[in-house]
């Protein structure tokens, strides 16, 4: 295993650049009916602006990947963490939803550098099972965004309202554009670089789509990330408004979920060198459509009343942590020379799903929780269709790694 940089400082800084996604979604969801009043917006309308910040994680992935395998890592992502500063700024100042919407869109495409990034700097210096290890150790930082997320954002808003909660995310990017500066080398050497221009990278990145083995664990990593999100979208709404709990409550329970998540993952990067990055793969994706088809029944039937609705969201959401690690470390490893290309096309791909996702869960209404474990259901059960039908190549992550 190769380490360009020291270990603790690297897993923070990835870390934190991956935490761009569930900062921008999670922390303020407790807000989400203060903004609903504030701006004289419906749910629906609430919900759009986290579908709009999901396109835009999307569609910034699609460009900084290629540019990055370009340029280097380091470039594309201190102009991304820059923009993400100056989108929160004016997120402060949006007057009404549909500002909010377009700003949102615009953060989401900023942060999109630092999601991808971080998976191609990890690629760029691990391998195998050693990947799935390092992904599973950014878990633990990933894993405290939405852990303590919802809580700040909980917090800053009955301080503040939901503007300071912008503030906030500003604040952590410019942290971070410092530490990214001062702190991260560049993983990508001239001579690994791609050259000739963005059509060499663009043929390269072509492949990814005719590999069978990529796109199905691809699939397999965003549709069970795209019935996460129907969760976040929906989860504000079911739990504090039909189960009448308090935003510190719904902050409490999408914390301990966020826990299980990073349990899960560590967990998994201490058994997936023995074990295997496939097996516990399948593992994951097994118990994660389980708990949506058991969401789903108990949902509909009224079974076990509010605990019939959390408990298999816990396990729905802590599998998340043994298939995130596996699913990236195994589509990742037959194409190191496109890592950034690759990342952005998982990257991509998840939020593209979760863009569908989040705005599914409101169609039928406020009273019932149901489309939500509908919406859930779904994306769990083509998850594990994805990796049964599609993945079922054996790739190089399979065997056990070398230092590159």
């Amino acid at each position: 295993m190769r380490q360009s940089n020291g270990t603790a400082v690297l897993v923070l800084i990835l870390g934190g650049l991956s935490a761009f996604g569930p900062l921008c979604l999670d922390m303020y969801l407790p807000a989400f009916p203060e903004i609903a009043g504030s701006l004289s917006a419906g749910q629906a309308q609430v919900q759009l602006t986290l579908t709009a910040c999901m396109i835009g994680l999307a569609a910034g992935q699609i460009v900084v990947g290629p540019l990055s395998d370009m340029w280097g890592r380091k470039r594309p992502l201190l102009v991304g963490v820059g923009g993400f500063v100056l989108a929160s700024v004016a997120c402060v100042f949006a007057t009404d939803i549909t500002t909010l919407m377009a700003l949102r869109v615009v953060q989401g495409l900023a942060g999109a550098a630092g999601v991808v990034v971080a998976r191609a700097v990890v690629r760029d210096l691990y391998s195998g099972a050693d990947a799935a290890r390092f992904f599973s150790t950014l878990m633990l930082v990933f894993g405290l965004a939405p852990i303590l997320a919802p809580v700040l954002g909980g917090e800053i808003a009955a301080w503040a309202d939901w503007r300071g909660i912008f503030v906030a995310l500003a604040v952590f990017g410019a942290v971070l554009f410092v530490a990214v500066a001062l702190g991260l080398k560049e993983s990508l050497p001239a001579e690994r670089r791609s050259t000739g221009g963005l059509r060499p990278v663009l043929r390269a990145a072509g492949t990814l789509f005719v590999d069978r083995a990529f796109l199905g664990l691809a699939l397999t990593s965003a549709l069970s990330g795209a019935a996460m999100f129907a969760y976040i979208s929906g989860s504000p709404f079911v739990i504090q408004e039909l189960h009448h709990a308090s935003p510190q409550l719904f902050s409490i329970i999408f914390g301990t979920n966020a826990l299980g998540f990073v349990i899960v993952g560590q967990i998994n990067g201490r058994v997936v060198g023995r074990v295997g990055t496939r097996t516990m793969l399948t593992i994951g994706v097994t118990v994660n459509t389980v708990s949506g088809l058991v969401l789903l029944l108990f949902t509909a039937t009224g079974l076990f009343g509010f605990a019939g609705l959390l408990v298999p969201l816990f396990t729905m959401v802590a599998s998340l942590g043994m298939i995130g690690p596996n699913a990236l470390a195994l589509a990742l490893a037959d194409h190191p020379e496109i890592a950034g290309s690759a990342s952005a096309l998982l990257g991509t791909l998840q939020f593209l799903l979760a863009a569908v996702a989040a705005p599914m869960v409101g169609l039928g209404g406020q009273g019932t929780a149901l489309p939500m474990a509908i919406t859930i259901a779904t994306f769990c059960v083509l998850s594990v269709l994805a990796l049964t039908v599609l993945a079922r190549r054996r790739t190089r992550a399979e065997v056990p790694s070398v230092a590159q």
